[in-house]
């Protein structure tokens, strides 16, 4: 059974008490502020258009160590041959765009909703959240977004209108956290496409371990630059 968030009350259900398959808790709104303390918990939203807003904390957890990332031969000719251009925080708002309309397998519709994309616009705007970008003879081809908080890089979405130019985004993130001492990226759902970059799965007791040294670590706040 999922706990019931009051509108008025800023506080989570511990995430050890989320249910086999993550689900934690429902409320029906969001704010910036509660989304900050949600994913300093390692807890998300994720619901369809028409539903309230649902709380997750999916377990065990996937994550992708940026020291850790795979670079399979087919991208290596992309990167030694420059055949995409990158850059960081320079189209925010077209990047969460076309996370939206992507084709998801076995998705009907999208779980970013306009209080999803706002609320994540206003968190840019602060610091917080962040994109990576992949441009093709000047053109926006693929690129993915999430949150920054303390060593921890949360991945919402990605998209890709080209073959692997959302692997390459994939790719330029986890270098440039590695340069930057980061100790992760949360990708929250587990599929075969992030087990090929190298995530793997970790306890949820391994990952709120994490999580709570984290919580003492400085934030990298925004605008990021490559």
């Amino acid at each position: 059974m999922a706990f019931i968030l009051p509108d008025q009350v800023d506080v989570f259900p511990h995430p050890y008490l989320s249910q086999e398959d993550g689900f934690l808790a429902v409320s029906e709104n969001i704010t910036v502020e509660r989304l900050l303390l949600a994913y300093q918990f390692g807890i998300f939203p994720w619901n369809g258009p028409e539903d309230p807003v649902l709380w997750w904390y999916t377990h065990p957890r996937c994550v992708l160590y940026p020291e850790e990332i795979k670079i399979q031969k087919s991208m290596k000719s992309y990167l030694n041959n420059e055949k995409f251009g990158w850059s960081m925080d320079t189209s925010f708002d077209r990047v969460i765009d076309h996370c939206m309309r992507a084709k998801r397998k076995d998705q009907q519709g999208t779980w970013i909703t306009d209080i999803i994309k706002t609320s994540f616009q206003q968190l840019h705007e602060m610091g917080y959240a962040h994109s990576v970008e992949i441009w093709q003879e000047e053109k926006l081809v693929g690129g993915l977004y999430g949150l920054s908080l303390g060593k921890i890089f949360f991945g919402e979405s990605m998209f890709a209108h080209v073959s692997n130019a959302s692997k390459f985004a994939l790719i330029k993130l986890a270098q440039w956290l590695k340069d930057r001492n980061f100790w992760l990226i949360d990708c929250q759902q587990d599929t075969a496409h992030l087990r090929t970059m190298g995530s793997q799965l970790i306890s949820k007791e391994d990952f709120f371990e994490i999580l709570k040294r984290n919580a003492l670590q400085e934030t990298l706040l925004g605008p990021w630059v490559k």
